[in-house]
């Protein structure tokens, strides 16, 4: 099955419900159910940032599901309606970045698989 990583908070935020879209400077056409990959990297100043929710913050483990239902492009209507929305999530979620893939039918694992990621999509095997 096709994985993505992603860096800390950032993969628990959309595991949790709190983050809609994962931010790339990559554009996709791709359609489908993923797996989320909490890399080993984190972002400490947001991890810090998201303490209050009380949330947990896995790394190097699939730590759960969802599907990418869409890519677009990031554009100043599109940063206004994601702040707007939720100011504290998505302040500083990517901006740099062109491409927004909206997620979404999030599931949650209960116990996170260990395991090593990878750049852009990769493909996770059960052994």
């Amino acid at each position: 099955m096709k994985a993505i990583t992603i860096k800390q908070p950032f993969a628990s935020l959309i595991i949790e419900g709190y983050k809609k879209y994962e931010f790339r400077t990559w554009k996709t056409n791709f359609r489908g159910k993923i797996l989320i990959h909490a890399g080993l990297g984190k972002d400490e100043k947001n991890v810090q940032r998201f303490k209050y929710l009380n949330i947990v913050f896995p790394y190097g483990a699939i730590i759960g599901e969802a599907q990418i239902t869409d890519c677009i492009e990031v554009t100043d209507e599109l940063i206004d309606k994601l702040t707007n929305e939720d100011s504290e999530v998505y302040k500083e979620s990517g901006y740099g970045a062109k491409y927004a893939f909206k997620i979404e039918n999030i599931k949650k694992y209960a116990n996170p698989i260990p395991c090593k990621g990878a750049l852009s999509f990769w493909t996770y095997n059960e052994k």
